[in-house]
């Protein structure tokens, strides 16, 4: 049996603090038994402004955040989806929200860039614009791992069911989704999201999400949770930092695929 955990945390505006932040919440996971963790998107800076954001930005491969991902993983012996975090492109004004997944060894395996950005006005006034900074990534991401394929998406991208076929079609059988759902559309969508993907795909979903009022302002839902293929939420912690933790039986989930034969029932040509 192996477990999973959900990284909760409330981000702010200085990368030192919240690395800090995260390596306490990744010593606790492991602690408890996880041997993959993933983080929430913007884990490393909830940023205040796109200039800021544009500051810390990495080169793809190097940087302090990256360097925290991989020596944490290594210390630890674990896998961890790194959440998200800004890398460069040739653009100077631009960035990709990247997600990165490094192995017990501390090597990285694969890279996803956000593919869905979240350009919204809501109804409480709240305007986000990614885009601005932001470029979509155009790669849907497949990693083999200790404990099945692990596909990758982030956020806003939970809203976009062909993604997960597209994973699903590349053999996924677990899905992390690093997350910053708003606390208005979390209240209203951020579980039955997440439980549909799960449902439909017969497949574990990790959702890693920020949760609680950061220092830009924002509020974010929290919530994180791991959910079965069923579509059961194992797990949840609400508010605040912390963790939701579970273990994960890769036979239960090949019983539930061939109980319900629904993925073999597709018909992808309609």
């Amino acid at each position: 049996m192996k477990k999973f955990a959900a990284i909760q945390m409330t981000s702010g505006p200085e990368v030192a603090p919240n690395l800090a932040a995260a390596e306490t919440l990744i010593a606790a996971a492991v602690a408890a038994g996880a041997g993959l963790v993933a983080l929430p998107e913007n884990f490393a800076l909830m940023a205040r402004s796109d200039a800021e954001r544009l500051g810390v930005a990495e080169d793809d491969g190097h940087g302090p955040i990256q360097d925290f991902l991989a020596a944490t993983a290594r210390r630890h012996k674990l896998w961890l989806v790194g959440g998200t975090l800004p890398i460069k492109t040739t653009q100077t004004k631009k960035l990709r929200s990247a997600c990165l997944l490094f192995d017990d060894q501390g090597r990285r395996v694969v890279r996803y860039d956000k593919m869905h950005l979240f350009d919204v006005t809501l109804s409480n006034g709240e305007q986000y614009h990614e885009s601005a900074v932001f470029e979509p990534g155009t790669e849907v991401v497949v990693a083999d791992t200790p404990f099945g394929k692990l596909g990758l998406a982030v956020c806003y991208d939970l809203r976009f069911p062909e993604l997960f076929r597209a994973l699903l079609d590349r053999g996924a059988e677990i899905f992390a989704v690093p997350s910053a759902f708003t606390a208005l559309t979390g209240r209203a969508h951020w579980e039955v999201l997440v439980r549909a993907r799960a449902i439909e795909n017969l497949a574990w979903v990790i959702a890693a999400a920020q949760g609680g009022r950061h220092a830009n302002g924002r509020e974010t839902h929290g919530h994180s949770m791991v959910v079965s293929p069923w579509g059961e939420v194992l797990t949840r912690h609400e508010s605040g930092p912390g963790m939701a933790l579970a273990e994960c039986d890769a036979a239960r989930q090949r019983e539930m695929r061939a109980q319900l034969p629904s993925l073999q029932h597709r018909k992808p040509n309609l």
